[in-house]
């Protein structure tokens, strides 16, 4: 019988860090001076409950003394990339430094020309599947898709994604974006439609337009963004989202309401988020560092508190470098054993399908 670690550790195979851990290394007094001197960062898209990045972001300011400007914190992953292009001669508070951003925007990021290419001092670290290799953007963390339920309204959790077409659930179901910007609504789609034993990844994504078209008509889509707080109102009282979101959200509740977080016993679909540098970034220095606190041990184990397992999860499970409260807080492993890691190559596919098909197949503006 495998134990909890060994059961996390499995699930990353797709994943596999081949090289010994520099997690030891620093970055250098330049770069922090350099940094120093430009005085501010500015991100984007980080909401302070998702994977604990309200605690990872006062870590930093506190560590080096450097302003964090935060732009909208709820913009999906393709409202990332516009910023990016919006601003390309802005220098003002505007344009962001940084982004985060589903695994499928880092290669036409690149492709665009709008990544600037930096390798952090742990670099080897990362597996080589969820980096790019020549540094212009590298995974960060990655969870499963999952219902977050609000068991106050909703007594009878849907246990799979089939439950959420019955009659009861009427008014209830809400994902966490519009599917037609944001990754992790996409990659919702793209995982009712495994769940319909879909395997071709574009045949995935209509699948899964289809599966959402038939929720729709059944009365039970809302075309609202869900959040913690229209889950906690009873206006979304199911919504479909990414684990960590969903366990951080119940903890931020704290009871008022109840709630239970549930993986599909099918279709569960793991999702690797990515980091990168604007190659217009009005501070290159600052967007370096934060980098390089991102993959510190430190930054790793922040996103863990946050339930997102960090890129570098085998590399500090192999060095005994996580504490045994942030092991036991995570979900039981075996809800984890039937996920699958796209390839760049099926989310693309997946993405294209969603996006585009969205308005006619299924004809509800999320907003």
């Amino acid at each position: 019988m495998l134990n909890r670690t060994q059961r996390l550790l499995s699930m990353t195979t797709a994943i596999v860090i081949a090289s010994a851990s520099l997690a030891a290394a620093e970055p250098s007094a330049e770069l922090i001076a350099a940094a120093k001197k430009e005085g501010t960062l500015t991100t984007i898209a980080l909401p302070h409950n998702w994977c604990g990045y309200g605690d990872v972001i006062a870590a930093f300011k506190a560590k080096y003394g450097i302003e964090v400007n935060e732009l909208n914190p709820d913009a999906g992953s393709g409202d990332e990339i516009e910023a990016i292009k919006a601003n390309k001669g802005n220098k003002g508070p505007q344009a962001p430094d940084v982004i985060d951003v589903g695994l499928s925007f880092g290669p036409s990021a690149k492709a665009e020309g709008l990544l600037m290419p930096y390798k952090v001092s742990t670099w080897d670290t990362i597996p080589d599947s969820a980096k790019d290799a020549e540094g212009y953007w590298y995974g960060d963390y990655y969870g499963v898709l999952s219902f977050v339920v609000n068991t106050d309204i909703v007594k009878d959790a849907p246990k799979d994604w089939a439950d959420l077409k019955k009659p009861e659930l009427a008014n209830s179901v809400a994902l966490a974006g519009d599917p037609r910007a944001s990754n992790q609504a996409v990659q919702a789609v793209y995982a009712a439609g495994l769940a319909a034993g879909e395997k071709d990844a574009a045949k995935a994504g209509e699948a899964g337009l289809s599966f959402f078209s038939e929720v729709n008509k059944a009365g039970n889509f809302v075309p609202v963004i869900g959040k913690s707080a229209s889950l906690a109102q009873g206006s979304t009282p199911i919504v479909i989202a990414w684990d960590y979101n969903g366990l951080s959200w119940r903890d931020s509740l704290k009871g008022n309401p109840p709630v239970e977080v549930v993986v599909p016993a099918s279709g569960v679909v793991a999702g690797v988020y990515v980091q990168a540098i604007s190659a217009f970034a009005p501070h290159p220095n600052a967007a370096k560092l934060w980098m390089e606190f991102l993959y510190s041990d430190e930054g790793q184990l922040g996103w863990l508190k946050g339930y997102c397992h960090p890129i570098r999860f085998n590399d500090l499970a192999k060095n005994n470098k996580i504490p045994k409260e942030l092991l036991d807080a995570l979900p039981p492993a075996a809800a984890y054993e039937k996920a699958v890691f796209p390839t760049l190559a099926e989310q693309e596919a997946g993405k294209t399908a969603i996006t585009t098909k969205w308005d006619a197949t299924v004809g509800a503006n999320v907003q």
